[in-house]
Order: C-alpha cells, then sequence, then structure tokens
C-alpha cells in the first residue's frame, strides 16, 4: 500500500527543511539572505495587509510601523528558529492553524524562486522538492534542535562563532535584536537565560565540527 503523508498537527513544533536542486547554491549576496529573511516574516500572518512587493516598498518608509502590522495580524505558524545557508533553509516552527506550515512553506519558497529566477536570467525550480519536516518531541529536543541549526554555519567553517553568522536567529536569542525587528516566538516554550544558552551552544562547537567532518568522509 502507498505511503501516506501525515498530517502536520496544529500547535505542534516541526523541523523544517529544504535545499536547492543539486545543492545550487541560491544565497549569493547579502541581499539575498534578506530577502528570504523578510519572506520569512511576512509569510507568517495568515492574511497580510498587502503584497509583498509593497510591503518591501512601504518598509523603507516607516519599518517600524509596517513590522507591528504585520505582527500584530492572526499567524499561520510561529517562527520558533531559523538559519539560511547558502544552499539551504532551517525552519523551526509552531503549526498556528490547520494547514498553515504546508500553506507556509508553500509561499516562502514560491516568493523566492520568483525573486530569484528574474534576479539572476533563470528558469526552472529551485528547491530539490517539497520541504521535509520532523517532529519536535519534546521541550529537550527543541532547545537542542535550535542548537543544531544555529551552530550550521560553523560546522562547515562559514564563521567561527555562530554570533558571526548574520542570516540566523541566533542573535535574537541572546538579546541583540530589538523587538520590533525580531522575527522568533519563543520565549513561552524554551526556558533559559541568555548566558545559559550561549554557553549551552558554544560548549557544542567543536563537536559539532567533527560530526560534520565525520559526515564527510562517510560519504567519499
Amino acid at each position: 500500500m502507498a505511503n501516506r503523508k501525515v498530517p502536520l498537527v496544529t500547535d505542534e513544533f516541526y523541523h523544517i527543511y529544504t535545499r536547492s536542486i543539486a545543492y545550487f547554491r541560491i544565497f549569493r549576496s547579502s541581499a539575498d539572505y534578506k530577502r528570504i529573511i523578510e519572506t520569512i516574516r511576512f509569510y507568517t500572518a495568515q492574511k497580510p495587509p498587502y503584497k509583498f512587493s509593497q510591503y518591501l516598498e512601504l518598509l523603507d518608509q516607516s519599518k517600524k510601523e509596517k513590522l507591528q502590522q504585520i505582527n500584530n495580524r492572526d499567524k499561520l505558524v510561529h517562527v520558533i528558529a531559523y538559519c539560511i545557508m547558502p544552499t539551504h533553509i532551517h525552519l523551526v516552527l509552531r503549526q498556528m492553524q490547520d494547514g498553515g506550515i504546508s500553506k507556509y512553506a508553500n509561499l516562502i519558497l514560491k516568493s523566492y524562486s520568483k525573486y530569484f529566477n528574474i534576479k539572476y536570467n533563470r528558469l526552472g525550480p529551485l528547491w530539490e522538492g517539497r520541504f521535509k519536516n520532523i517532529l519536535v518531541e519534546s521541550d529537550e529536543q527543541l532547545l537542542h534542535l535550535t542548537r543544531y541549526i544555529h551552530l550550521n554555519p560553523v560546522s562547515i567553517s562559514l564563521v567561527s562563532k555562530a554570533a558571526d553568522w548574520e542570516f540566523s536567529s541566533y542573535k535574537e536569542y541572546l538579546g541583540l535584536m530589538n523587538e520590533e525587528n525580531s522575527i522568533c516566538k519563543f520565549s513561552d516554550c524554551l526556558d533559559i537565560s541568555v548566558s545559559e544558552y550561549k554557553t549551552f551552544v558554544d560548549e557544542r562547537i567543536e563537536y559539532q565540527r567533527e560530526l560534520e567532518t565525520i559526515k564527510h568522509l562517510l560519504l567519499e
């Protein structure tokens, strides 16, 4: 009998992962990274007050007001953590309504594909396929998952410290981003102080690098 897709459950947490076709580099500049991050923020809203293109234009004029309008809308998902890598995206999401994650992922991936293909004069699909999802089954697993994705850039030596990577939610976790610019909603599901979290992440750096090295050796 054919496998059936298991529905994503509202109010549960999921690790969402998707990558480009053939590990094609799809984030090539700071502007590309910032574009997907704004996409991730914008489409959390169930019914955005304007189109995404209008939102980007309005941000330049009155960022604080426009962000507040998006933040006040009912949500498809809550973003718990994220990390954008050159060829792939990690998201930790809490589904806030039935079908929310599927709708959200479809919107952000289609939006970025259109942007990328126009900018780089390209045709065809950008992503390997439908996003992958893993249910997060405990608070401890959730905490370890956020560390894993925040250390992704360190594991492959893009930076030496997680805080040096500009395109993840790690700085939000360290309290280094003001509330109006933040995307993630994690304070009600992760009970850990800023200093404890920083230590929790830093103590794992060498171990995660070793795992990455082992993984590559096994694939050779």
